[in-house]
């Protein structure tokens, strides 16, 4: 029975939470048409998300895309605040679960953001003209003096994920799978920093820009590579014996700043 054939009241509780995602009822489990029991077996994890956040299913050289930036987003170790604090959060007590959202709040503007605010900062540029486009956007950058998004590492003096995802990016370009237009500007907006190269936000958007993405899926798409290294993480945080670890070792204190010791 559809909703248009219910009572008013029924139609007015059955409209609620009305989704053109998933379609769910007694005996029936489908998302945007496709029943699972044919997905199941028939489809990869990314055509899935694909599938999900975009409500078709991906030609083989999108997924392909897609995965190639799913896996390099997976995990930056401790270094990355949402790493270690779901292995701090772990070793207070809390359950996998909880410990992962903890990692992903902390995933904001500065920490995990800068993917979906490069690929902001791809559409909005002038494909006219990627060399001035490019240059022009720099210089705005460097007269706020902020950050480009997606370009430059605080670790890394090249970030290591950032070649084979541009040449997977290329390679799609000769494929037919995307055009090359948002490549060439973002590679236009490195070659105007030149020393300082794109890091793995800036591939990812590039590829997202490329495909299509909301902008505001790219930090979602983030959120939900990350989570596979925050799980790990907190696994194997389960398996030691330290407790409430917090993030300086015990013999470490912080620097002191404050007035110098007083009485009343």
């Amino acid at each position: 029975m559809s909703t248009d054939e219910l009572a008013p009241g029924r139609k007015e509780g059955a409209d609620w939470w009305a989704t053109a995602i998933s379609d769910i009822r007694p005996g029936v489990i489908r998302f945007h048409g496709y029943p699972i029991e044919e997905l199941i077996g028939a489809v990869s994890f990314p055509q899935m998300v694909w599938l999900m956040v975009r409500g078709e299913l991906p030609t083989p050289g999108e997924a392909r895309l897609l995965e190639q930036t799913l896996v390099a987003a997976v995990d930056h170790g401790p270094q990355a605040p949402s790493i270690a604090a779901t292995r701090m959060a772990v070793s207070c007590g809390l359950a996998v679960n909880n410990a992962i959202a903890t990692g992903v709040n902390l995933l904001g503007d500065v920490h995990g953001g800068a993917g979906q605010q490069c690929l902001e900062m791809l559409y909005g540029l002038d494909a006219s003209d990627p060399a001035a486009a490019a240059g022009e956007v720099v210089a705005s950058y460097k007269a706020r003096k902020a950050y480009v998004p997606g370009f430059g590492h605080r670790f890394h003096p090249r970030d290591p994920r950032r070649d084979p995802l541009i040449a997977a990016a290329q390679q799609a370009v000769a494929d037919g799978t995307i055009s090359g237009r948002y490549l060439e500007l973002a590679l236009a907006v490195e070659t105007a920093l030149d020393p300082v190269p794109m890091n793995v936000d800036g591939a990812t958007a590039t590829i997202y820009a490329e495909l299509g993405v909301p902008a505001e899926l790219a930090r979602g798409l983030f959120v939900l590579s990350r989570s596979v290294g925050l799980l790990a993480h907190a696994h194997e945080q389960q398996q030691q014996p330290t407790r409430i670890k917090g993030p300086l070792p015990k013999p470490v204190t912080p620097t002191y700043t404050g007035h110098p010791p007083r009485s009343l």
